[in-house]
C-alpha cells in the first residue's frame, strides 16, 4: 500500500513515512493510492466480532507488509484496553430508527481517543524500530489536544507540543490538557482562533529547515494514521444495523472534515452508507459550500460546540481531490485561490458528484439547546452540544427508508455548563476525572506569531 499527496508534488510513500511525516511536502494531504475493497461476505462476518478484531481487519489493509500481522494486532488490542466499555463505540436507540453512536468512551472522553489510542502507539512503535526520535505538534480546538497529550505522554522517543486558542475552550477540555505535567509534554494557549493555532502548524511543517531539524510530524486529522483508525466506526455501526443488507446514514458533527471523510472513505472501501450528513454549527461554511459551490472562509463566531468552531476544514481538501477525479492539477488551483483570497468556486459537475453522497445542514444556537432539552425529557438522554448538533441534523435530513445513526463525539460532562442550561442537570464526571478540578495547571501564553513558536520548540525538544 503507497500514499500520494493531493497536491502531487511529494513522493510516494509507504504506511510508516506517510504516518511519520504527517503532512505531504508540498503541503498536501496523503490517501492511499487506491480504496482496499472490503466484501460484502466479511462486512456481514463483522456482526459475530469485537471492536477490536474489526479495527485489525481494516487498518491491515492500509498497513501493508510494513508492520508484522502480530504486531498490529497487539497495537491495536492495546489502544482500545483502556476504553471504558466493553463494546468501546456502542450503538443507542434514541428512537425509533435513529440511533446514537458513543463514541466518548475512551480516557478523554471524546471520539479523537480512538484514534489518538491507535496513533501514539503505532508511532511509536515505528520509532523504536528505526531508533529515532520525533516532535509533535498539533492544533486543537479542544479535543484533540487532550486526546493526543494522553496517548503520547511520558513517550522516551517523542515530544509533544499543543496549541489551544486562549480562552476559547471549554474548562474540562482545558484543564484535560494542562494538568499533564509529563516532561514530554507543552501546552502553548495561542492568542488567537482555532484557525490562527492551525495556519502556525502548517507553516511549521512548511518550513522544510525547521521539519528536518526538530524530525517534526503531526496529530491532527491531516495526519492519515487518525483518518484511518476513525474508518473502524463506521463499519462496527453499520454492521451492528445489519449491514450489508441494509444501506445506513450517518449525520456527523464537523468541524475539520476528517471525522465525516473517514465515512466516505469506508464507502469506497465497499461498507453499504446511504448519506453521509455533514452537521455543523453556526460556522456554516461547509454548508453553504454544498448549497451554493462557494467556499468562502469568514469570521469563526464562539458557540456552545468549541470543537466546530472552525472556518478552513483541512480535510475537505482530500474530499475535493477524490470530486476531482483525483487531478492534483486542479486541486492546486483551488487551495492556491484559497490562499489568496480566502475562497473558491466548485464546478457544477464537482457539486453533483459531491452531493451524491453528502447532505450538509447547520443548527443554531437555540435549536442546539433545544435539541439537548428535547433528548432529555423525551428519552432520558443527556447528550453534549456538538452531539446535539448532529442529532438536530439528523432529524432534520433523515430518510424514512434508512436508519439513522448520529456521531456522538464528546461526553456531556466535556460541557457542564452548556448541558446544564439547555437541561437543568449537571452532568458528571466519570470517577476517573473525579480530581480533574484540583490538579495543578501549566501552560504557556504565547503570541500569535510563527517565528515565536518555532523558537518555544526548538528550546525544548529532544528531537
Amino acid at each position: 500500500m503507497k500514499y500520494i499527496s493531493t497536491r502531487g508534488d511529494a513522493p510516494v510513500l509507504g504506511f510508516c513515512d506517510a504516518v511519520l511525516g504527517g503532512l505531504a511536502d508540498d503541503g498536501g494531504l496523503y490517501l492511499p493510492q487506491t480504496w482496499p475493497q472490503i466484501s460484502q461476505d466479511e462486512i456481514a462476518s463483522f456482526a459475530n466480532k469485537t471492536f477490536s478484531e474489526i479495527a485489525f481487519a481494516i487498518i491491515s489493509r492500509f498497513t501493508g507488509d510494513e508492520i508484522a500481522p502480530n504486531e498490529l494486532k497487539a497495537i491495536v488490542e492495546e489502544a482500545y484496553s483502556s476504553f471504558n466499555h466493553p463494546s468501546i463505540t456502542p450503538l443507542v436507540e434514541l428512537e425509533p430508527s435513529h440511533f446514537v453512536l458513543e463514541l466518548f468512551h475512551g480516557p478523554t472522553l471524546a471520539f479523537k481517543d480512538v484514534a489518538m489510542q491507535f496513533l501514539a502507539l503505532v508511532m511509536d512503535h515505528i520509532l523504536v524500530k528505526r531508533q529515532q526520535r520525533a516532535t509533535i505538534i498539533g492544533a486543537t480546538s479542544g479535543d484533540t489536544g487532550s486526546a493526543a497529550i494522553e496517548a503520547f505522554r511520558g513517550r522516551d522517543n517523542i515530544d509533544i507540543f499543543i496549541l489551544h486558542p486562549y480562552g476559547r475552550t471549554s474548562e474540562v477540555q482545558r484543564r484535560q490538557m494542562t494538568s499533564v505535567l509529563d516532561d514530554n509534554v507543552y501546552n502553548i494557549a495561542l492568542k488567537g482562533n482555532f484557525d490562527d493555532c492551525q495556519t502556525i502548524v502548517k507553516g511549521l511543517f512548511g518550513n522544510k529547515k525547521f521539519r528536518q531539524r526538530t524530525a517534526l510530524s503531526g496529530v491532527n486529522s491531516i495526519n492519515w494514521g487518525r483518518i484511518l483508525a476513525q474508518i473502524t466506526y463506521y463499519f462496527k455501526a453499520a454492521s451492528d444495523l445489519g449491514a450489508p443488507n441494509r444501506e445506513i446514514d450517518f449525520s456527523v458533527p464537523t468541524g475539520n472534515f476528517g471525522d465525516i471523510f473517514a465515512g466516505f472513505a469506508a464507502k469506497q472501501m465497499g461498507l453499504p452508507i446511504g448519506k453521509l450528513n455533514i452537521a455543523t454549527n453556526e460556522n456554516d461554511i461547509l454548508v453553504r459550500t454544498i448549497d451554493s459551490g462557494k467556499y468562502e472562509a469568514s469570521g469563526v463566531k464562539p458557540t456552545t460546540s468549541p470543537s466546530m468552531d472552525i472556518q478552513v476544514s483541512s480535510n475537505f481538501e482530500r474530499l475535493l481531490f477524490e470530486a476531482l477525479g483525483r487531478n492534483d492539477e486542479d486541486l492546486c488551483r483551488l487551495m492556491d485561490s484559497l490562499k489568496q483570497s480566502g475562497g473558491f468556486s466548485i464546478s457544477k459537475d464537482v457539486l453533483s458528484v459531491l452531493r451524491k453522497d453528502f447532505a450538509a445542514l447547520k443548527a443554531d444556537e437555540d435549536q442546539v439547546v433545544a435539541t439537548m432539552k428535547d433528548c432529555y425529557l423525551q428519552s432520558g438522554y443527556l447528550i453534549d452540544p456538538h452531539t446535539a448538533v448532529g442529532v438536530f441534523v439528523a432529524r432534520g435530513l433523515k430518510d424514512s427508508d434508512r436508519q439513522m445513526v448520529s456521531l456522538s463525539t464528546a461526553h456531556p460532562a466535556k460541557f457542564p455548563d452548556a448541558v446544564k442550561n439547555a437541561t437543568g442537570v449537571m452532568p458528571a464526571l466519570p470517577y476517573f476525572l473525579a480530581d480533574l478540578f484540583e490538579k495543578p495547571e501549566q501552560y504557556d501564553i504565547l503570541e500569535n506569531e510563527q517565528k515565536v513558536i518555532e523558537k518555544y520548540i526548538l528550546d525544548r525538544t529532544r528531537a
